[in-house]
Order: structure tokens, then C-alpha cells, then sequence
């Protein structure tokens, strides 16, 4: 068989060239599907080329491995609702991240090298996202309350664990080459701290903070990836760059998360935010309900209109008709816009996911720095199964969500609030707008209240 080991370096290179290409198509909705195929595709090559490492071993085992893999990842991506689009994709970041742990439990199985302690530190931070990215999972599924989960002595109690995992590295390291004898001590029980670290620091996170968990772990994933790429003898430079450019997308991310909140990180994974409820002795007035077809001849006759949507809609799968609805609104001569806010439903970008898989064309959406001054001059705002996003307790001293930066539809000179019940939002927090006089709430489904509305616009 021919040899094209002095292939590889030269195609490693080429796929970094494709990776960056996809990430700034992704970077906007219009290009985001052509960077998706564009990382997809170079992260085929780099695979492939893969096999043509020198000395490599378990051929066989790998093709299987991936087939398997491959074919479940898939068939989960095409039967995957875009509701469990969050969870989906803790899921499978944290995969990524119990590869990359895996690929330091190798490297460490072998001679004591250099770069051991790099393998080490990349199996403590992919051990953690495996772990984390399992409990974001099951509390975005539902399959374990998503409120935080805390006892006394809590973060002592991680910190020791913490610290635990990190000597327990230090001994594998310090252990000779022939260190095989006597991995049984040290280098389980690594992983088992650092897997028992990741779950100890989500259980306290809740589920309204889950948007930034879940970028965090993305970027704790990359990072591991990247460590593992330089802990080989020969340093794998697809392996290092691929994981650097998503370390630092999802830190990036994750900042922009955190500050769409007004929370700092270590409020984020230290201050089990919606641990306790809020008192809502401080809210006053009464919730006024109206039907369909009297927010039909309201929205008919406005002339500014914004739309703001949430996981509510996600939820019904609604957006079809939300679109529908803009449709027959723009015929009317209906000005109309939709205001996204950075963390609404449960993944960054979850709400421009949804609308542009309905057809709501781009320069419809904007972002709360755009949107805010307009809401005084806008007719009707119709919130469709948002929540925390468009409380107004961020505006009061006190209130757990005090200081985070929200959409003001409060201003509007009307607020329609579609909503299934009258229970609070993922952060569980009594919601001012309800109780306000300029809002009404419309109740049901909201699949089904927006045909209704569209229903009734169209006999108009």
C-alpha cells in the first residue's frame, strides 16, 4: 500500500483553512447553513485522512466506531424536534467532551512525556464537560427538576473535590513510565473526581441559566481537544486549531450570554439562581383576560406591530402560524417586527433558528439594543410564550432578575400576552408585566390562539 503519511499535515492544515471559513458563515443567519456543510466538510477530510497515519492500529474498530456514531448522530439530527434543539445540543457537547477524556486516558496510559500534564488538564476539563453536559441535559429534557439543586457546605464540598481531582493528576504524572502496574490508584480515580466535579458544579445551576451552561461546556469541550492535540509526540494541528476556534467562540459566547443577563459567571455556576421563589406581595393590580377575536380587530387597525417570541412558541411550534399571521398583518399595511432577546428559549439563537426555519426573513428580527426606543411608538406588542426576557421586575431593587437587560414592552401602548396558563417563567419569577393596565392575556395554545387570530383577520 502506498504511503501518504506526507499528506496528512498538508490536508490538517487545508481543513483548519475550512473550519474558519465556516465559522464566519455561521456568524450570519443568511450564510449559516453553507458554514455548517463547510465545517462539516472539513471535518470529514480531516477523519479520512486520519487513516492514513502511520502504524495505525484497530482499523477495523474505528470504522465501526464511527459508522455507529455516525448513524446515530443522524438519525437523532433529522427525528430531533427544534424544541429539544437545547438539549440535543448538550448531548452531544458533552460526547465531545467525553472524547476528548477519553483521549487523554490514552495518551496518560502511555510513557510519562512532556506533555503529560497538558493530557491531564485536558481529561479534567473534558471529564467536567462530559458530567456538566449530562446534568444540562437531563434538566432541559425534564427527566430532573431544572430548578438548582443545593445543600449546606455545597461549594466547600466541590472545592474538594476540585482540588482532590488535581492531585490525583499531579500522582499520575509523577508515576514512572512504567507506571501501568499502578494505574489502577491514581489515574480512575482522576477521572472519577473530575467526572464527579462536573456534575457537583451544574447541580446547583438552574435552568434559566442553562443558555450559558451550555456555552460554557462547548468552549470547556474545545479546550480539552485542543490540549489533547498537544499532548501527542507528534502534536495533531487539526485536533489544536479546531478546538481553539471553538474555545474561544463559545468563551465569546458565553460572555455575551452572561451579560444579556447581568450576571457575572461566578453568580452563574456559584449562585444557584431561582434556588428560592420571590415573594410577590410587591405586585399589584389584577390579570385581565381577553379572547381572540378582540386582539384580531386590535392588531387589524394598529400600524405598528412587534412580535416577541419565546420558548412558549418553541414549545406549541408555532412559528408557522406566527409567520402566517405577519403575512396577513403586512397585507393589512401592518408594520411589523420581531424583537429577539439573547437569551430567549434555551439556547443562544434558538428564537432566529425557529423563525427563519419558518420563512421570517431576516431583516424582520432585532436584536434589544435596536428594538428597545421603539416599543413607546409601537401599538401592540404580542408576546408569544415569553417570559423572564420581558419582566419588568429587572427595573426593581430586590428582585432576583434586578439589573438584567430586558425587552421594555412594557411601554407599548398595548401588550397581548399569549400564554398557556398563568404559571411563571423557567427563572420562577412572578412576572409585572401580567398584572400592568396596558397588558391582556390570551390563553391557550399557542399554535392554536395564533390560527385563531389569523382566522379572524382574514374574515375581517
Amino acid at each position: 500500500m502506498a504511503d501518504f503519511s506526507f499528506a496528512i499535515e498538508p490536508v490538517y492544515i487545508a481543513t483548519i483553512f475550512f473550519f474558519i471559513v465556516g465559522l464566519q458563515r455561521m456568524s450570519n443567519p443568511l450564510t449559516a447553513r453553507s458554514g455548517i456543510v463547510w465545517a462539516g466538510a472539513a471535518m470529514l477530510i480531516a477523519t479520512l485522512v486520519t487513516f492514513f497515519t502511520p502504524n495505525l492500529t484497530n482499523i477495523g474498530l474505528i470504522a465501526i466506531a464511527i459508522v455507529i456514531g455516525g448513524g446515530f448522530g443522524y438519525i437523532s439530527a433529522k427525528r430531533v424536534a427544534m424544541t429539544n434543539m437545547p438539549q440535543m445540543v448538550a448531548f452531544f457537547n458533552g460526547m465531545g467532551g467525553g472524547a476528548a477524556a477519553g483521549i487523554s486516558a490514552v495518551v496518560l496510559l502511555g510513557p510519562t512525556t512532556p506533555t503529560s500534564s497538558l493530557a491531564v488538564v485536558g481529561g479534567l476539563i473534558g471529564a467536567v464537560s462530559f458530567s456538566g453536559s449530562l446534568i444540562a441535559f437531563l434538566k432541559l429534557q425534564g427527566w430532573m427538576p431544572s430548578r438548582p439543586v443545593t445543600f449546606t457546605g455545597q461549594q466547600i464540598v466541590n472545592m474538594a473535590v476540585l482540588v482532590l481531582a488535581i492531585v490525583s493528576g499531579v500522582f499520575v504524572i509523577l508515576q514512572p513510565s512504567s507506571r501501568l502496574l499502578s494505574v489502577n490508584a491514581s489515574l480512575p480515580l482522576f477521572f472519577i473526581l473530575a467526572l464527579g466535579f462536573g456534575l457537583l458544579m451544574t447541580l446547583p445551576i438552574g435552568g434559566a441559566d442553562m443558555p450559558v451552561v451550555i456555552s460554557m461546556y462547548n468552549a470547556f469541550t474545545g479546550l480539552a481537544v485542543a490540549l489533547d492535540g498537544f499532548s501527542f509526540v507528534t502534536p495533531n494541528y487539526a485536533m489544536i486549531i479546531a478546538g481553539v476556534i471553538v474555545g474561544a467562540a463559545g468563551s465569546l459566547l458565553t460572555l455575551k450570554m452572561a451579560k444579556a443577563m447581568n450576571r457575572s459567571l461566578t453568580n452563574v455556576f456559584f449562585g444557584a439562581f431561582g434556588a428560592t421563589e420571590e415573594q410577590a406581595a410587591h405586585v399589584s393590580g389584577s390579570v385581565k383576560a381577553i379572547e381572540a377575536d378582540d386582539v384580531a380587530v386590535m392588531l387589524a387597525y394598529a400600524d405598528r406591530v412587534i412580535i416577541v417570541p419565546g420558548y412558549g412558541m418553541a414549545v406549541a411550534q408555532a412559528q408557522q402560524k406566527v409567520k402566517e399571521l405577519t403575512d396577513v398583518l403586512e397585507r393589512r399595511g401592518v408594520r411589523v417586527k420581531f424583537a429577539i432577546h439573547p437569551v430567549a428559549g434555551r439556547m443562544p439563537g434558538h428564537m432566529n433558528v425557529l423563525l427563519a426555519e419558518a420563512g421570517v426573513a431576516y431583516d424582520h428580527l432585532f436584536d434589544r439594543d435596536e428594538v428597545n426606543p421603539e416599543f413607546p411608538s409601537t401599538d401592540i406588542v404580542l408576546v408569544i410564550g415569553a417570559n423572564d426576557v420581558v419582566n419588568p421586575a429587572a427595573h426593581r431593587k430586590g428582585s432576583p432578575l434586578f439589573g438584567m437587560p430586558i425587552l421594555d414592552v412594557e411601554q407599548a401602548k398595548n401588550v397581548i400576552v399569549l400564554k398557556r396558563g398563568q404559571g411563571r417563567g423557567f427563572a420562577g419569577i412572578e412576572n409585572d408585566l401580567f398584572y400592568r393596565d396596558n397588558t391582556r392575556m390570551l390563553y391557550g395554545d399557542a399554535q392554536e390562539t395564533v390560527g385563531k387570530l389569523v382566522q379572524a383577520l382574514k374574515k375581517l
